[in-house]
């Protein structure tokens, strides 16, 4: 089975040996008046003329307000909220009451009769929500197949539909001085940004003599990020098809963790769609040693990508448990 490979080797600075290895790298009708004559059962003959419910009193603008301002903020918080989960698990699940909230206020909504002035605009904002309530729900899987990762990317994905809701709401707010602004964030176009490779996102101080080799032969860019204990020791950023070695590691426990993904977003410090979350099994040992004659320590070498031969198994990561 193909797996990533991780190498330790012992260098010795007197002599500067170079470290090598032969190991390979989600009908109708009108409605008609019925009655008795001329005994039980007996229906009617039908007039021809009918009768229909009586219309439904409109709202006046202060109640048409007032009904509008308490579903905006319904829907904003929801949004507000999406646009605040840290991580794809709590994103997933906050997309899902983002959907309930946008859906439920378009049926309360719809069930009114808005001053008649406004009634195309109201039928129109209230299509919109509709709609962008339904492209929540699609975009909601994406996010469960990890095909978006944060709420950036959600917006992104939602482009359209929240451009459409936009125009709809300031139609209703210029009609009357409406209160339907429900979203007052802008989603971003499409990207696919990257930081170069060796470029460091955090790191402590790298005084040790140790080095790590980190190989990302796979076609997604990846950060990979390394612990010691509860301490964050570096987080680098390794381009699809890169390579580069961490010099100066020092000695310790370390366990590696890497996430793959497309577009970084620097101030979520995440990848925003494509994105997945692994580690190793195994953790890694830097360890230098001294003798009267030598200073001995080791390297590791990693790769992200799966080897023919490779002996270094990964297991996926909860997005919760992903270090920050």
């Amino acid at each position: 089975m193909a797996v990533p490979r991780l190498m330790t080797c012992v260098l010795a600075l007197a002599t500067l040996t170079a470290c090598t290895s032969g190991v390979s790298g989600p009908t109708g009708g009108e409605p008609v008046a019925r009655g008795v004559a001329g005994g039980p059962g007996t229906a009617r003959p039908s007039t021809g003329t009918g009768t229909t419910a009586p219309p439904a009193t409109a709202l006046t603008p202060e109640s048409y307000k007032s009904e509008l301002s308490g579903r905006k903020q319904t829907m904003t918080d929801a949004i507000d909220s999406m646009m605040g989960a840290r991580t794809v698990k709590t994103l997933n699940t906050r997309v899902e009451r983002a959907e309930e909230a946008l859906r439920g206020a378009a049926d309360e909504l719809s069930a009114m009769t808005p001053p008649q002035e406004v009634k195309a605009q109201h039928d129109a904002y209230v299509g919109s929500l509709r709609e962008f309530a339904a492209q929540l729900g699609s975009t909601l899987g994406k996010v469960g197949s990890r095909d978006v990762c944060t709420p950036g990317g959600v917006l992104t994905d939602l482009s359209a539909a929240l451009k459409q809701l936009d125009e709809t709401g300031a139609a209703l707010q210029a009609a009357g001085d409406y209160p339907a602004d429900v979203v007052e964030v802008k989603a971003a176009a499409k990207q696919s940004r990257r930081l170069s490779t060796g470029k460091f996102i955090k790191r402590e101080n790298l005084n040790g003599r140790s080095s790590l080799q980190i190989d990302n032969g796979s076609t997604r860019d990846a950060v990979v990020t390394v612990m010691r204990g509860g301490t964050k020791a570096f987080s680098i950023y390794v381009r699809k098809k890169g390579k580069y070695k961490v010099r100066g590691v020092r000695d310790g426990n370390y366990k590696i963790y890497f996430t793959h993904g497309v577009d970084w977003d620097g101030k979520n410090r995440a990848f925003t769609r494509d994105c997945s979350f692994e580690r190793f099994q195994k953790s890694v040992k830097f360890k230098t040693t001294y003798t009267a004659s030598q200073i001995l320590w080791h390297d590791w070498r990693i790769t992200l990508h799966a080897v023919s031969g490779g002996n270094a198994p990964t297991d996926p990561v909860d997005p919760e448990s992903f270090p920050k």
